[in-house]
């Protein structure tokens, strides 16, 4: 039988992620500083980072409500629900950075969302080991992803570099709590797949 009310809530959160609407349940880490003297440059610059780390949240928080809908083991869900409300505070912290900084969210983000939930569910499907095996891979990238906007960001961007360390800090916990709830490595094939998705939603969501 379906739950009416279950659907409702999920429907829901689709339609408040897409359209930026997050609610982040601690402080920025960005409040601690602030505002730089940017070129106009940098600062498009860096608007255009937080909106692929913006785009990055939302495929997130599609990725772990499809793989908490078909996980089986209430650990993982539980761990999966966990890390989408923690990653809900990236989802608002980097939309309120984007427009701190003059820039806009990206116009594909329905897109992403349907892509990523699309993902999420069969990884879900697939046996909770691969579940969080999808995961703990997906965080690895992530990491390596937000290590790289680090190195471009404008370097008296205090604001924008600590959002990215927090954030890059969270993403190591999670991909720590699923090996440790025993994910599965993932084979190289399908590790260098999500690599390329990776960069090819990176260089899109730059731009649009």
């Amino acid at each position: 039988m379906i739950n009416v009310d279950g659907l409702i809530a999920q429907v829901d959160r689709a339609l408040r992620t897409v359209s930026s609407i997050a609610d982040a349940s601690r402080a920025s880490p960005a409040e601690a500083f602030p505002e730089a003297e940017l070129t106009e440059l940098d600062r498009r610059h860096a608007a255009a980072l937080m909106r692929v780390n913006h785009v990055g949240e939302v495929c997130a928080q599609a990725l772990y409500q499809g793989q908490a809908l078909t996980a089986r083991d209430p650990h993982a869900r539980q761990a999966l629900e966990r890390a989408a409300r923690e990653e809900e505070d990236h989802l608002a912290w980097s939309a309120d950075r984007v427009h701190e900084l003059g820039g806009r969210t990206s116009l594909l983000n329905p897109l992403w969302y349907a892509g990523a939930f699309a993902i999420g569910t069969v990884a879900g499907a697939l046996g909770d080991r691969w579940n969080l095996g999808f995961l703990a891979e997906t965080e690895r990238q992530v990491e390596e992803h937000l290590s790289g906007h680090l190195e471009r960001l404008p370097a008296e961007d205090a604001r924008t570099r600590t959002l990215v360390e927090a954030m890059r800090a969270d993403e190591a916990r999670h991909r720590d709590t699923a090996l440790r709830l025993g994910a599965a490595e993932l084979p190289a094939p399908v590790r260098l797949a999500m690599r390329f998705a990776s960069r090819l939603m990176t260089r899109v969501a730059y731009r649009v």
